[in-house]
């Protein structure tokens, strides 16, 4: 949904260097490459696919560091095989569960209650998973980009150092070079047992059997999905609430969320935060919590504990500091200008990985293809990261473009902001006397006339594909 905006002028050279440490291949041993992407995700391989095609000498390196639980998955990032797509096929398989409880209202004969299999649904999704990996692997060949499957380190501002996984090294040097790690599951480390007995979405996908009785830790976006599908597949989940759920999303359309979900089975520990993780005889997971209001311990058993925290960019590894690439002191992430490049300038970063970006994969994707037009001179278009839509895949979906309720507030105060609003009755809902009270669209506009549209906010089934088309119409 991202527009280009003109940036005139913009132009790159392709200098070869001979300078010391950053010549191109001549040293043996050493491969040299125009363009040498880090990260084979969404915005990596964008980038390096689109750089190819317009001529360049292109490499990929990725690794995938496996889990603390030994989870590990091929070519294709986070959106591939632990984000996006795993995430909404879970998502459809307990979308189906409520259809298939519709079904007699509409004349179906269905069993009352129809089980469900969690080891033929994790199976059927792996094998998707898998063929993308190796469609991945094919389109990079097809393209002649040198894919290397090694965890790659600067050496200096030019050249990069690979290890496979056997310890054996390989010296990349480029005169552009773009970095796409993206980021990871961040783990409660100061909680005893969070990193031996939990686990995080970027094992959930991938487990053969089923969770079972699972407790989610966190109120992110992340976290309601897991809770909301896991619920909808017929699994007891929890979701334990530090502070407030969706924190930067609007919070009306946030209560409305977990309202649904609570009336559809998830439970929420609201104000509590867990202490200790402790293995049961029996194989389950004790967690023992304290309510933040009251000071109360309380303990609860578990099958499974997911921590769905946040997320910590993949940057500690790369040595940046070997090249003067400058991270923002918090966040760690890499800081870069509109052109998407850090404090030198031939080294690039997009995606998750770069400071004050969406985390989300169209807007990586498309960082990534403009990024390589420029370095290729096809085009000074940059990425524009204004009113980018977005959907969150809870049981009822809420997908969202521009500005919350809170933000245009803060932003233009509250005198010059109109909003207008509906509860509405989906027609799918009506037969099958499905409870629509959640079921909201709201739309935040400046209240001069003509009166611009800020915000579109949108609760109900299909949000994604609703959101879409209103982006288009906002942007």
């Amino acid at each position: 949904m991202a527009a280009a905006l003109r940036a005139p002028g913009v132009r790159f050279q392709w200098r070869i260097r001979a300078a010391a440490g950053g010549a191109r291949g001549a040293a043996a041993g050493r491969q040299g490459y125009d363009l040498l992407v880090i990260g084979g995700g969404s915005g990596g391989l964008a980038c390096a696919k689109e750089a190819a095609q317009l001529g360049k000498k292109v490499a990929v390196v990725d690794y995938v560091e496996p889990s603390p639980r030994g989870t590990r998955w091929g070519l294709g990032g986070t959106c591939v095989n632990v984000g996006c797509i795993p995430k909404k096929l879970m998502h459809q398989a307990a979308l189906l569960g409520g259809m298939i409880r519709d079904a007699p209202h509409y004349g179906w004969e269905v069993p009352p209650l129809v089980p469900h299999d969690w080891r033929k649904m994790a199976e059927a999704v792996q094998n998707h998973v898998k063929s993308l990996n190796w469609g991945h692997r094919v389109q990079l060949q097809d393209r002649k980009v040198k894919y290397f499957n090694i965890k790659a380190s600067f050496v200096n501002e030019h050249m990069v150092c690979g290890v496979t996984k056997d310890g054996k090294e390989t010296l990349l040097s480029a005169e552009h070079i773009v970095i796409a790690t993206g980021g990871r599951p961040r783990y409660p480390t100061h909680i005893e047992g969070a990193l031996e007995y939990g686990i995080t979405s970027d094992d959930i996908f991938w487990l053969k059997e089923s969770p079972g009785k699972t407790l989610v830790v966190g109120a992110s976006y992340v976290a309601l999905e897991c809770a909301g599908f896991l619920t909808g597949l017929g699994l007891d989940a929890t979701v334990m609430v530090r502070s407030i759920p969706l924190r930067g999303f609007d919070q009306q359309m946030s209560s409305l969320v977990t309202e649904y979900m609570a009336s559809h089975g998830t439970r929420f520990l609201r104000g509590c935060t867990p202490s200790r993780v402790g293995r049961l005889p029996d194989g389950q997971l004790q967690v023992t919590w304290e309510d933040l209001a009251s000071g109360k311990k309380d303990v609860g058993t578990f099958d499974t504990v997911l921590w769905a925290i946040g997320r910590v960019p993949e940057t500690r590894s790369l040595h940046l500091e070997n090249a003067g690439v400058n991270t923002h002191p918090n966040s760690q992430k890499i800081l870069v200008d509109a052109g998407e490049a850090t404090s030198v300038p031939h080294i690039y970063a997009i995606g998750d990985v770069a400071e004050g970006r969406p985390e989300l994969t169209p807007p990586a994707v498309m960082a990534g293809k403009l990024l390589a037009r420029r370095l290729c001179g096809q085009s000074s278009d940059l990425m524009d990261y204004d009113n980018v839509p977005t959907t969150v895949f809870t049981p009822l979906e809420y997908g969202c473009v521009g500005l919350s309720e809170e933000e245009a507030v803060a932003r233009h105060g509250e005198e010059h902001v109109e909003v207008y609003h509906a509860y509405y009755k989906p027609l799918e809902f009506t037969v099958a006397e499905r409870d629509a009270s959640q079921c909201y669209i709201k739309m935040v506009c400046l209240r001069e006339p003509p009166q611009l549209v800020l915000g579109l906010h949108f609760l109900g089934p299909n949000a994604g594909e609703v959101t879409q088309g209103f982006a288009l119409g906002i942007k």
